[in-house]
């Protein structure tokens, strides 16, 4: 008997009435609990079940055969089984495979793959009205309304108020009327969303030879039917997402489900676009802007099939799919990947176990891969799928560095000569133009020329962000915000508050200083408030409404803007400073990706970086266009320290109310910190933010040479340290964040 058969057999085993099972709840807490199946009922792993649960009933997961720890006089009943599809086997691996690598209880990863609760009961009927008898003999007193009203539902199946009423063209207070009189029945409708589904006859553009190649590979493994991991790597405006489409395509064929995850779904719009041209229908779309009843007919199409391709953040990964074949992961490197809050995870490397556990093929797709997806390729881990030149003709854009200890600029201005004078020409040309300055609001901070004193956010260690545009002070960590005071709180001098460097709000006030008849557009979390606002923005530069685009690195991603010809990269600095060991790295793929939307339609592309660190490794890897260069000496630099992907990282961040209580928590894991050859542990140290929402924060980094697992040595660590009241650790198993 295969491993596979014995799992199967496990899914296919019956509880019945008086047998005990384990249910998993979505609590934080590390345990699955004994229940008595009720008289009458028949059970099966993986079934949603709700139970008593102290004063509450709780939905949860049937995970196995009870454990037999709860006397039969404790044990209490399954209350009801829900009528949604069981849990797959493969999803309840993932989650005990994501709790135990992320060392988060495996009831907390399960809430995040039961985020729609309402899903699991019965879908809801609308109200609908029909005839009470098609030959109508009930004594009306009739108006033309109420005759169209009767001709429309004597032709047509059951509708709605309002659907009649859009009809007949009346008011659904027609409808009602006649409800009232007897002449209309009401009843009850479950209506499913129906899904059209992609038609995968339908032929793409004609590719060329590299992307035909790449695409013929990863057809390929998706034919085969088996775990591949494969990275797609190629320079901005190579045609990555053609390529992808054809193993989508290949894998609607073999009748399987699709996911593809994007890092901020609201920008998604263009490639939604690109997808409905391409196959002729909307994949269904999985992000914390839907509205509730989208969200669970979505959950309902996955779970049954009917949902042949998802596009979603990285919660889509939880989704109940019905047979997934395949998962595409574009923009692979980007930090939104990651969750910091609640079970933190990479969305990105749990897509590959996803993956894996499937035993279906997962392709990575950028043109910046992160270090770690190189590293993989280099060991054989990876197949490599390359595109290194744009399709169609277009050529990369040439780079050029604006160094900014020559411009001698006043502290009040940000666009050097050089700069304005690239815009002025773009302008004149009737282009279109970017700046790219990663930075949200008017000033980072806002200072009293009297004392100096800086606002602060009281409940973090931050500035307050001065938000001119809406004329607040916020901070970008808590949401904490305020007017601008009058007077300064520490000396009282009266309008006296000076604001410190430019973000986006302060450079488009530049602009419109010197470029008054240009019509431009502000693009940043701020200003972009869901799929909706970004695809509008988008209409607006694709229809040449918008000369000049001023964002933040929400614009860095993925846009075809054939007009586009000139970006504008205005303080390329920013981001390089810190100790984040993947500082260089993501300043590059920021920069690289702002890059390519230049040139990306018939014209050429320019791109003018503002830097006052012209020799800087990552700028000289951007002037001369040689990527290769720069990743194998931050690979050798990587390795040489022994850091990832060449040594493990965990951090444990210790936070809470009262400071003493979290330093006292901070002493007792130095006291029990573990010492083992190829471990080091360092800290605790205050956080870069040592006080975030109210809490104070500290922290430990513990590096493990390669060839040991982390979770274990934690664990244990955890478990012989003393725990302060009010406290919390966090662990964060290989941290992207060292905030």
């Amino acid at each position: 008997m295969t491993n596979s058969d014995s799992l199967q057999n496990i899914d296919e085993l019956a509880f019945m009435g008086g047998a005990r099972v384990g249910v998993l709840l979505p609590v934080p807490l590390g345990k699955v609990y004994d229940y008595r199946v009720g008289q009458g009922q028949c059970l099966h792993v993986g079934d949603f079940v709700r139970v008593p649960f102290g004063p509450r009933k709780l939905v949860g997961v049937v995970w196995g055969a009870g454990a037999g720890d709860v006397s039969e006089a404790k044990l209490k009943s399954v209350s009801t089984k829900l009528p949604a599809p069981p849990m797959a086997e493969v999803t309840r691996k993932f989650i005990d495979w994501l709790a135990a690598y992320t060392l988060s209880s495996s009831g907390q990863v399960l809430k995040m793959a039961m985020s729609v609760e309402d899903a699991l009961e019965d879908p809801r009927g609308v109200k609908v009205f029909r005839l009470t008898d098609p030959h109508m003999s009930v004594n009306l007193k009739m108006t033309k309304t109420r005759e169209r009203v009767l001709e429309v539902l004597r032709d047509g199946p059951p509708m709605t108020a309002a659907e009649i009423a859009l009809t007949a063209g009346c008011s659904p207070a027609v409808v009602t009327g006649l409800y009232h009189a007897g002449a209309l029945v009401e009843a009850s409708q479950v209506r499913e969303r129906t899904w059209t589904p992609p038609d995968v006859t339908s032929a793409g553009p004609v590719l060329s030879d590299a992307q035909a190649k790449a695409a013929h590979d990863l057809v390929k493994r998706v034919q085969a039917g088996t775990f591949a991991g494969l990275l797609l790597d190629g320079v901005p405006g190579s045609g990555k997402t053609e390529v992808y489409f054809e193993a989508v395509a290949e894998t609607l064929r073999e009748g399987k489900q699709v996911l593809v995850l994007l890092p901020e779904i609201a920008l998604g719009s263009q490639w939604l676009a690109r997808f409905e041209k391409r196959f002729g229908a909307k994949p269904a779309e999985w992000h914390s802007d839907l509205g509730q009843r989208e969200r669970r007919e979505t959950w309902r199409a996955v779970a049954d099939g009917r949902a042949r391709v998802v596009v979603g953040a990285r919660s889509a990964l939880f989704l109940p799919f019905h047979d997934l074949g395949l998962i595409v992961v574009d923009e692979e490197h980007d930090p939104a990947f990651k969750q910091e809050e609640g079970v933190i995870y990479n969305a990105r490397d749990m897509a590959v176990v996803r993956a894996h556990l499937g035993n279906f093929p997962i392709c990575l797709v950028s043109a910046t891969p992160s270090l770690e997806s190189v590293v993989n390729v280099e060991a054989g881990k990876y197949q490599l799928l390359h595109l290194p030149e744009r399709h169609g003709g277009a050529v990369l854009p040439e780079l050029d560095l604006i160094d900014m200890r020559l411009e001698k600029l006043p502290s009040t201005r940000w666009l050097s000569g050089t700069l304005e004078q690239a815009l002025r020409d773009t302008f004149a040309a009737g282009e279109q133009a970017m700046l790219f300055l990663n930075r949200r609001g008017y000033a980072p901070l806002t200072l009293c020329r009297t004392c100096g004193h800086r606002l602060a956010c009281p409940n973090c260690s931050a500035w307050l962000v001065e938000h001119r545009v809406r004329g607040r002070l916020q901070c970008h960590h808590c949401g904490h915000n305020i007017p601008l005071p009058d007077k300064c709180p520490n000396c009282n001098a009266e309008h006296s508050f000076h604001a410190c460097g430019p973000g986006v709000e302060r450079l488009a006030e530049e602009v419109m200083n010197v470029f008054p008849e240009v019509r431009f557009a502000l693009a940043s979390s701020d200003t972009l408030c869901g799929p909706r606002a970004a695809a509008d923005l988008i209409g607006r530069i694709e229809r040449h409404e918008v000369d000049l685009i001023i964002g933040t690195q929400i614009v860095a991603k993925g846009y075809h803007f054939p007009l586009l010809t000139l970006v504008g990269v205005v303080d390329g600095d920013l981001g390089l400073a810190g100790g984040d060991l993947r500082a260089a790295e993501r300043t590059y793929q920021l920069l690289y990706q702002v890059a390519g939307r230049a040139g990306r339609g018939d014209k050429p592309g320019r791109v003018l970086v503002q830097t006052y660190l012209p020799d800087h490794p990552v700028m000289q890897a951007m002037a001369s266009g040689v990527r290769d260069a720069f990743v194998a000496e931050e690979i050798r630099a990587r390795q040489e320290l022994a850091m990832p992907p060449f040594g493990r990282l965990v951090a444990l961040i210790v936070s809470g109310k009262v400071e003493s209580a979290v330093d006292a928590q901070a002493r007792a894991l130095v006291h029990s910190a573990p010492r083992y050859e190829g471990v080091r542990v360092l800290g605790p140290a205050p956080a870069p933010l040592a006080l975030l929402r109210g809490r104070h924060r500290r922290r430990f980094l513990m590096k493990v040479k390669p060839g040991l697992a982390p979770q274990g040595i934690v664990r244990e660590w955890l478990e012989r340290s003393a725990k302060e009241k009010g406290v919390r650790i966090q662990v964060d198993v290989d941290p992207q964040s060292f905030l």
